[in-house]
């Protein structure tokens, strides 16, 4: 009968607990600093306040221009309106008048 004999390694004992380590410091190093971290979320959520902003200016401009519209397509059309865009788009103006941009 043959039978082995095997010395006590201390090395042994700290091989899974220092796989556990790494794993857990890969994860966790990731999950703050990775691509779908805490700090990249912090980000997106800044990125997000702006761009809700930015939609809001969009909007406001959007209904404005969609107001111009109507005026200037409704049935009757709107004399002064018309004149407003005629002189911008030609880039006249009477010589009596003086002309703001904005």
């Amino acid at each position: 009968m043959w039978t082995k004999h095997h010395k006590k390694r201390y090395l042994g004992r700290l091989v899974m607990p220092a796989i556990t380590a790494v794993f857990l410091t890969y994860f966790g190093y990731h999950s703050v600093h990775g691509e779908f971290g805490l700090k990249a979320t912090e980000r997106f959520d800044a990125q997000l306040i702006d761009r809700k902003a930015r939609l809001a200016t969009l909007v406001e401009k959007r209904a404005m221009i969609e107001k111009e519209v109507a005026l200037l397509s409704d049935g009757s059309l709107e004399r002064d309106m018309l004149d407003e865009k005629a002189r911008f788009a030609l880039n006249m103006s009477r010589p009596d008048e003086i002309v703001i941009f904005h």
